[in-house]
């Protein structure tokens, strides 16, 4: 009888379940405050409680697999470690190209001849003797390097070449482009490079913190890491390539959906701290996103579930719209951490600092908003880290020692830009009136500190409007207000996702129709002049742990019928465990002249005169390569597949080979450990 532990770690909670295989079903389930100072402590907690829960032994747990909304989080809100691009062969418009001004946010780049061109050949001399001076320099100021030359799909030499320099030069961690994707689009390749380097980190040290803990308490299985299309890879591959991660907790939600429900046709939204993670589950699986996982508004080269997040979850900022004499609200996208949960470890400073904003009647722009430092522990990222920051927020960062309130850390209103740089660094959060506290306010919800949330929601409810009025006469409208708004935004996901999926819609701009005057008027089921009525066509299962206090309204919203299934809250951990390793090689063959056929593999390029040679030599090498990848991922028994698109041209007549892609898929489940012999 094998038994599996699933965790999936999230910006608030980190959730574990024990599935048995055998009979199928959850035994044992628990959740755990994430610790961001402490990952280990988050990870321990909820593993800890799920397999007391169970009954069964730590020794007794055969596999582990881990999803995480880290990664996600992290895009969606712009924040990760300083990072330095490498650019090949490319030039200042490439640069500005494919987003990747907005992912570097100032971030050092060094740009310098080499590169190759679409044949594979050396387009440029690399000269590693010239630019090495460069990157060393720069080897103590940021936590890793993003390696992208032109070309290096079909000739990846050049990105080796300085792997292999800035690694031994500087120690630190190096992403080269053409390891994450098989296609053209240099600057596009670049970007994910980019954001691959940010995370690395991140994700290192809550891998590290979850083997420590296994370790701890004598479990010694397999530890496995879901990735962003639902397949699981082993936690040393995912430690290099950790972008594969983006949208591995939605991912695997949408597996824990299919596995809790059975549910064939549905949107699956999964509600958390940070994101709503939205997805349709057509015909028992989900949709494949061809163009590249989309997350905070970056387009990657990361093969992922087809998924809308958006910046919208229980720990949402609140903003106050004062534009206009109503003014309005607006959720996220930033997470906070809620006052009430903020107060229930720290309540004399969060209490008292409430109390002396209320005893004023003057609303201060701060009031009610703190400042929290996150620890960077392990591979000198901290140091790295304040190496990149400015003399003014290295000034501010020092002052920040413990939680404490925004208005006692700012010496002037210059330093609020260099407190939004430590947030975007990862190295400070804020503090802040969130849904999760408006929850508390209106007895939703319970288990932090409900007395913080009311005072922090009722000095929010003393801030003007453009008519100079009070946004709300005390907490609860506001509060309610807040919930109201929560259901509205999520109501808009669920519809642009909707109308994306419908093929009806094809070619329209599905954010613009979820919002439009006439969707309004018929899901208020308008009757005068002209009737109206519109409602979701399918169901929607609702996931995460706040799903229950907010879909019903939801549901109702949109007239459809709300699924929350038995546990909806580690669905993510449940589909973390229930997966399968898969991992597919691709290359591409071009032909310079007729009659020859140039193979373009990482090792280099291969020279062949027939065609049909050249495309068994390259399957040949992409099954051995794919199987190679499963098996270091931890997978057994493995099953290949292989993918042919030969693309012809016709010439007088006859046809022409012009390219052919092939790519090879390994999968098979996880390798699992024997369970231990009884003591």
């Amino acid at each position: 009888m094998a038994y599996f532990l699933g965790v999936d770690t999230g910006g608030t909670y980190t959730d574990a379940v024990i599935l048995d295989e055998a009979a199928d079903k959850v035994i044992g389930a628990a959740k755990s405050l994430t610790t961001r100072a402490d990952l280990a402590l988050g990870v321990g907690g909820a593993v800890d409680a799920a397999l007391a829960q169970s009954g069964i032994a730590a020794r007794d747990v055969a596999l582990v697999s881990l999803s995480t909304t880290l990664a996600t989080n992290a895009l969606v809100e712009g924040q990760g470690g300083r990072v330095a691009l490498i650019f090949v062969g490319f030039d200042a418009d490439d640069l500005a190209r494919g987003g990747l001004p907005e992912a570097l946010k100032g971030d050092p780049v060094i740009t310098l001849a080499g590169g190759h061109n679409h044949a594979g050949q050396e387009a440029a001399q690399l000269d590693l003797e010239a630019v090495m001076p460069q990157i060393t320099a720069l080897g103590d100021q940021v936590m890793g390097f993003a390696v992208a030359s032109r070309f290096a799909t079909r000739n990846p030499a050049h990105e080796i070449a300085l792997r292999s320099a800035i690694r031994a030069a500087t120690g630190r961690p190096v992403t080269c482009s053409h390891e994450l994707s098989a296609d053209l689009n240099g600057p596009k390749r670049a970007l994910t490079a980019v954001l691959n380097a940010r995370l690395i980190g991140m994700i290192d040290r809550l891998i590290s913190a979850c083997e420590r803990h296994l370790a701890s308490i004598g479990i010694t299985a397999p530890l496995m890491v879901v990735r962003g299309d639902g397949a699981l890879i082993s936690a040393a591959m995912v430690r290099e390539r950790p972008i594969e991660t983006i949208l591995s907790g939605p991912a695997a939600s949408i597996v824990g959906a299919r596995w809790l429900t059975g549910a064939q046709n549905a949107l699956v939204s999964d509600i958390g701290g940070t994101t709503t993670d939205v997805a349709l589950l057509k015909d028992g699986l989900p949709e494949i996103d061809p163009m590249g996982a989309r997350v905070g508004g970056f387009r990657t080269m990361v093969e992922a579930v087809a998924m809308r997040t958006t910046g919208l979850g229980g720990d949402s900022e609140v903003h106050l719209i004062t534009e206009g004499l109503a003014g309005g609200l607006r959720l996220g996208p930033r997470r906070l951490i809620p006052v009430s949960l903020l107060a229930s470890t720290h309540a004399d400073m969060v209490h008292g600092a409430l109390d002396r904003a209320l005893a004023t009647d003057t609303a201060g722009e701060f009031d009610g908003r703190f400042v929290v430092p996150l620890g960077m522990a392990g591979g000198g990222g901290e140091s790295a880290a304040i190496a990149g920051l400015t003399a003014r927020e290295a000034g501010l960062m020092a002052r920040i020692t413990a939680p404490m309130p925004m208005a006692a850390c700012l010496n002037s209103r210059l330093e609020v830009a260099a407190l939004t740089s430590l947030v975007a660094r990862g190295l400070v959060m804020i503090a802040g009136v969130t849904p999760s506290d408006a929850s508390h306010v209106l007895g939703r919800q319970t288990g932090w500190d409900e007395a913080a949330a009311q005072k922090a929601v009722t000095l929010l409810a003393r801030r003007r409007n453009g008519s100079g009025e009070r946004f709300a006469s005390a907490a609860e409208p506001l509060a309610q207000a807040i919930i109201d708004q929560l259901t509205q935004q999520t109501a808009d996901c669920l519809l642009e996702a909707a109308f994306a999926e419908d093929p009806a819609f094809a070619g329209h701009d599905g954010a613009g129709l979820a919002r439009h005057v006439l969707t309004r008027a018929g899901l208020a089921q308008h009757k005068g002049v002209v009737q109206m009525a519109l409602r979701l066509g399918v169901p929607v299962i609702g996931l995460g742990a706040s799903a229950p206090s907010y879909y019903g309204a939801v549901g109702v919203a949109l007239g459809c019928e709300m699924i929350l299934p038995q546990h909806a809250g580690v669905a993510n951990a449940i589909g973390a465990v229930v997966g399968q390793i898969s991992q597919r090689a691709s290359a591409t063959i071009t032909s310079p002249s007729e009659g020859r056929y140039t193979v373009h593999l990482a090792e280099g390029l291969q020279h062949f005169n027939d065609q049909d040679t050249a495309l068994a030599a390259v399957e040949a090498a992409l099954t051995a390569e794919a199987a190679r990848r499963a098996q270091a991922a931890g997978a057994a028994d493995l099953h290949i597949s292989v993918s042919r698109d030969i693309r012809d041209a016709n010439v007088e007549g006859r046809a022409m080979f012009v390219e052919a892609r092939i790519s090879v898929t390994a999968s098979g489940r996880p390798r699992v450990a024997h369970a231990a012999s009884p003591v």
